[in-house]
């Protein structure tokens, strides 16, 4: 078993924190609390139950204490989140507005910046 495989398993304990699951090939793991699914699990305990089949991915597998780290919300392929409204072109918009005061000092500061740099490497 390494990090990234696919394996399936049974529910062995539901607890506050996560989902204990009996591995298909013997060992068990650990689903947290926060790799069950996409958003807020409102109550573990009536959503999960002790014998129910789960598919898993493996997260992690700790190297001093062989602990296992399975997600279930790894296999989910839906596209979680606000779709993108409207395309960002990169204009020189800002430098009428906000960003007017910072491009009249930047050249000065760039150079002030360089010669503190040759300063240094002329100490060197």
């Amino acid at each position: 078993m390494k990090i990234g495989d696919k394996m399936s398993g049974t529910i062995s304990g539901v607890q506050p924190y996560g989902v204990f699951v009996n591995l298909s090939n013997g060992e068990q793991g650990l689903i947290h609390i926060s790799e069950l699914k996409h958003g807020f699990v409102t109550n573990i305990e009536s959503n999960y139950n002790v014998g129910d089949k789960v598919d898993v991915i493996v997260m992690g597998i700790d190297e001093y204490n062989g602990k296992i780290s399975l997600s279930m919300r790894a296999l989910d392929k839906r596209k979680i989140g606000r779709p993108i409204l409207h395309k960002h072109f990169w204009t020189d918009y800002k430098n009428k507005i906000g960003y007017k005061t910072i491009a009249q000092e930047k050249d000065q500061w760039i150079n002030a910046a360089m010669t503190a740099i040759s300063k240094e490497k002329q100490k060197k």
